[in-house]
């Protein structure tokens, strides 16, 4: 895979425009909705894990956190995602939940697609919860009947919501209500990814860019014989990117394996999907690697506490 979504995103000799962003978003949703219909939940959704390959198709990527899931009682660990991601009943100590939580992350995505920078820009876990509530509003009760019952819930001050419009300015109103219900408290009234990608948003002029036109950052330099200086050294260039595992956006991806996908107790299930050529041979796709950030240097994304 050529690059990823974090480096369109934070190259800014790239202009996205309306229909670029639709277009981005609703491959990641497509490729979620395959992974949900399997009954298998990503956990670790972020942009530099959506790879973009030559011909503008994306692919998710990294699935060493997902998990089977469906089973009324089973649990998982709420240490899932990186903490800009990571939805609010996660931060909460949730150890019973769905698809939902992919879908916040896709939110999150969606906004930094929208501002070309991290939304919501936690440096702990409760400082996490702080700025998601002064983005939306503390939820009430009635809002989120569940939320008080969850492990590490705790009591916060009541702020209240400023208009969605004033944090995303330059955004359509029918992209302002797909966020809207995207960002949905509570996780059994959160939007799900099937009917995300029903809204009216994708819908609406202008439609997606075709995935061939979109803007993608220009190619990296390779290393050549010119690049090193006898008394200086060699340049310094980006590493080699390390294999990983693609998911496809969509039904019909030829040239992918199955393998097994540990759950928490460290038992297979019965899905995992590897990007392979059109004859089923397996070839080694790249991990993301250093991008240029926009102008002075922001804070180090968060790691998952494994």
């Amino acid at each position: 895979m050529d690059t990823d979504l974090e480096a369109v995103i934070r190259d800014r000799n790239i202009f996205l425009s309306p229909a670029d962003t639709k277009s981005y978003l609703q491959m990641t949703l497509k490729g979620l909705a395959f992974c949900h219909k399997k009954w298998v939940l990503h956990r670790d959704m972020k942009p530099n894990n959506l790879l973009i390959g030559s011909h503008g198709q994306l692919k998710l990527a990294d699935f060493g956190l997902a998990r089977i899931f469906g089973s009324p009682d089973r649990r998982f660990t709420h240490q899932v995602f990186a903490r800009w991601y990571r939805a609010p009943e996660l931060l909460f100590g949730a150890k019973q939940y769905g698809s939902g939580v992919d879908v916040w992350a896709a939110a999150c995505i969606f906004a930094e697609l929208l501002l070309r920078r991290p939304f919501l820009q936690g440096s702990s876990d409760i400082d996490q919860l702080g700025k998601i509530f002064a983005a939306f509003g503390t939820p009430t009760p009635a809002q989120w009947p569940d939320m008080v019952y969850l492990p590490d819930y705790v009591e916060y001050q009541c702020v209240p919501a400023p208009p969605l419009r004033t944090l995303f300015p330059t955004a359509s109103d029918d992209a302002l209500d797909l966020l809207s219900k995207m960002f949905t408290y509570d996780p059994k009234a959160r939007i799900s990814v099937q009917q995300a990608l029903e809204h009216r948003y994708f819908s609406s002029a202008p439609l997606p860019t075709d995935p061939e036109k979109l803007p993608r950052p220009a190619p990296k330099k390779e290393s050549r014989a010119s690049d090193f200086d006898l008394q200086q050294g060699p340049t310094v260039l980006s590493p080699p990117r390390k294999s990983r595992r693609v998911m496809p956006g969509r039904d019909g991806f030829e040239g992918n394996s199955f393998q097994g996908v540990k759950d928490d107790d460290g038992n297979f299930g019965d899905f995992r999907q590897t990007v392979g050529d059109n004859t089923g041979k397996n070839q080694p796709v790249p991990m993301s690697v250093d991008f240029s950030i926009f102008a002075l240097k922001s804070p180090d994304r968060p790691t998952i506490n494994r």
